[in-house]
């Protein structure tokens, strides 16, 4: 499946929507960044090698790793990736779905939020 940038992107925003509330209100101060494909720099940070599937990453510092004395350097970021997520996936509904499970779960990962909490959410 191949989608144009303009397309993809309405893909994006529909699927951020579907994230439930208690995760959106914390993508005020969130950076989401579409790009086509992770860097080999990301792949290397996660421990992936070129091959394996990163839908999404999210790039900052956790919540419960912050300190007033130690502001973050750089903006929160949620990166979404493209080209995996059309390769994985045959039709819009199914791209919109992944990319809300991959938002939530980095989200997820900002907040520090438990795997069982997620789990409640349906997000297993």
């Amino acid at each position: 499946m191949r989608l144009s940038d303009e397309e993809f992107d309405r893909i994006v925003k529909k699927a951020l929507r579907r994230v439930p509330a208690e995760i959106r209100r914390h993508l005020d101060n969130i950076i989401i960044s579409v790009r086509k494909r992770p860097s080999r720099q990301m792949l290397r940070e996660m421990d992936l090698s070129p091959g394996e599937t990163l839908f999404g990453i999210f790039e900052g510092v956790p919540l419960i790793e912050r300190s007033v004395t130690s502001p973050p350097l750089f903006p929160d970021t949620i990166f979404i990736f493209q080209e995996p997520l059309e390769a994985a996936c045959e039709t819009d509904e199914e791209i919109e779905e992944e990319i809300e499970i991959t938002v939530v779960h980095e989200v997820a990962h900002f907040l520090g939020m438990s795997e069982e909490r997620l789990a409640e959410l349906g997000y297993d």
